[in-house]
């Protein structure tokens, strides 16, 4: 299986930036408020430093002047600094709120936008997508973009004001200490920068490993019985354990790079701080700058360098951003199933069906169903039989409007399907598949899914007449018994029968049986067989079957091969004729049938 992409640098930078501002508009007061929060906080915290310095400058002052520390003096100034502190952690923690409620807020409105925008796609883009990237773009790139951009948002504005205040401050305090801690910051930021650049690569890749190991883990879990059937289980290990090996070494080297940033920082830290410390020590010597300037001017070279590696590290964070972002929005821009603009309603439903020269490809290049016409009359059980590929699920789908002909038309009663609406055409059919689906939840839940309104009174009247009462009833606790995710803790008969039952219960005016007994035993099959017998009575039905047998009462048999009719009638009819469809009954029984 195709393993689902993972994050990458985006393909394109300004799509990514354009839609990702425009979305943030709705969101443009809790990012200003936010923004302001953060500021403040920034400001405030900037002051500390000086006024710790003006403390030991008063202390350093009356202690030689007076003999003893003027502790009134000290103690408004540690009041003062006790407030700004208070008061920058309180605009710090307001921040958080404001930015977490935004990101949640804003997570929400995604995932949401991105649900109804799978109802709104054709079935051609699952055709051709993972489920696992839609699912993926649903949870881990929201995710990835939603948390980052609220952190970076408020990193940036704390980075700048931070580097701006401080810069302001150390001028204030001596011009030629300041030179002398700039000149080092550029040596800094380029060996930084140059660690951040070749461990952003790790980190992408690590990404991408880890998604490929996530593929590795759910797929062995899902197909865990089929791994075993086919003593696999050794091969899956190696490959696991290839790509585990692979995630091991991403994740050390991405994290050793990224780790260097701050030693290296550290080291043209202390070589300004060693370099400050001679020509600050000489400077209050000889008078003209107070000793807790000093002091403060040794905090703020310590504080300056750390927003800007903070900057260089949220500068690669932003790449994953628009990444995110960039697959999102290209998801919400795909092509929407077009619909009629206007579109009438069936009045007096009688139930006729008629194909009229059809003609389909997936491809249009290709066509797989050519010039199809069928008629179908009220009432009437159709069978459509032929071999694998030749195009009978895709007369359904073409019934169900998932897909549009490439010429010709549908009618229903008349009434080319093109005028109705999807969601009226799909309201007229009740589908009964060889894929059973069926939701984690009781029984009865899944029973109600195709008739909200039904009581349990009229649930369990339908389970009667499709013979599932009584195994619902021997279940621990019946009508209330959890279905697991999978499904697995009922047989592939029993899951067979609860859809049919759902759908008699749903009471469509048409029914679909696509090869709803192919996988069940015989005696579950004519279960099943009678089942829909009752559903479908006196209703237009349609029936995929690979077992002859199960459709020899139809009231017409549509023969398909090669996307084309090649024989219709009845069962007697069609065996009389000896042609395409007895070859493939008859295939099917080792006597030969009269």
């Amino acid at each position: 299986m195709p393993k689902p992409k993972s994050i990458q640098k985006p393909k394109n930078i300004r799509y990514s930036a354009k839609k990702l501002i425009i979305s943030l508009k709705p969101w443009l007061p809790y990012i200003i408020t936010g923004t302001i929060l953060t500021i403040l906080s920034s400001i405030l915290s900037i002051f500390g430093p000086k006024i710790l310095g003006d403390m030991t400058t008063n202390a350093v002052s009356s202690l030689s002047e007076n003999g003893a520390i003027n502790w009134q003096s000290v103690s408004s100034s540690a009041l003062l600094l006790i407030i700004l502190f208070l008061l920058a952690s309180g605009f710090g923690y307001l921040k958080e709120i404001v930015f977490g409620v935004m990101t949640a807020r804003y997570t929400k409105t995604l995932r949401k936008k991105i649900l109804n925008k799978i109802h709104r796609l054709p079935t051609s883009y699952f055709d051709h997508h993972q489920y696992g990237d839609t699912l993926s773009r649903m949870s881990n790139d929201i995710d990835i973009m939603a948390n980052s951009l609220s952190n970076e948002i408020a990193e940036i504005a704390n980075c700048v004001t931070t580097i701006i205040g401080i810069l302001v401050m150390m001028v204030i305090i001596s011009l030629t200490l300041s030179a002398i801690a700039i000149i080092t910051v550029p040596i800094s930021f380029l060996a930084v920068g140059k660690i951040a650049g070749k461990a952003q690569k790790h980190f992408v890749s690590r990404q991408t490993t880890l998604g490929e190991l996530n593929s590795d883990i759910e797929e062995d879990y899902s197909g865990l019985n089929i791994i075993r059937t086919n003593s696999h289980e050794e091969q899956s290990i190696l490959e696991f354990n290839k790509v585990n090996n692979k995630l091991y070494k991403e994740t050390w080297k991405s994290q050793f790079l990224s780790s260097l940033a701050f030693p290296i920082t550290h080291i043209f830290t202390n070589i300004s701080y060693v370099i400050i410390c001679i020509i600050g020590g000489e400077l209050v010597i000889s008078g003209k700058v107070p000793i807790g300037n000093i002091q403060a001017f040794i905090q703020y070279v310590n504080q300056f360098n750390r927003p800007i590696t903070n900057l260089s590290d949220i500068a690669a964070t932003i790449q994953l951003t628009l990444a995110a972002s960039e697959r999102i929005f290209e998801f919400l821009d795909e092509e929407e199933e077009s619909e009629t603009t206007k579109t009438i309603e069936i009045e007096n439903f009688k139930g006729s069906v008629e194909f009229k020269n059809v003609n389909f490809g997936y491809k249009k290049n290709k066509l797989v169903i050519h010039d199809f016409s069928a008629k179908i009359k009220p009432g009437q059980k159709i069978a459509i039989v032929g071999p694998t590929g030749a195009g009978k699920t895709t007369i359904i789908n073409l019934l169900m409007r998932f897909y549009e002909p490439n010429s010709g038309e549908i009618l229903i009663d008349g009434t080319s399907i093109n005028t109705l609406s999807r969601q009226n055409v799909r309201k007229l059919f009740g589908m009964v598949l060889q894929d059973t689906w069926l939701f984690n939840g009781t029984i009865e839940e899944n029973l109600r899914y195709g008739n909200k309104n039904a009581t349990l009174s009229e649930i369990v009247k339908i389970a009667k007449i499709t013979n599932m009462h009584h195994y619902i009833e021997s279940l621990p606790h019946g009508y209330s018994t959890i279905i697991s995710e999978d499904s697995d803790n009922i047989s592939a008969g029993e899951k067979q029968l609860l859809t049919i039952t759902r759908a008699m219960l749903a009471n469509p005016p048409m029914m679909i049986l696509d090869e709803a007994t192919s996988n069940v035993d015989t005696r579950t099959e004519q279960i099943i067989q009678d089942a829909f017998e009752k559903l479908t009575k006196n209703k237009t039905s349609f029936v995929i079957a690979h077992r002859l047998s199960t459709i020899r009462n139809s009231d017409l048999i549509l023969v398909v091969k090669d996307g084309n009719i090649i024989e219709q009638g009845d069962h007697k009819t069609l065996i009389a004729k000896n042609g395409f469809y007895a070859e493939l009954y008859n295939s099917q029984f080792s006597e030969t049938v009269q």
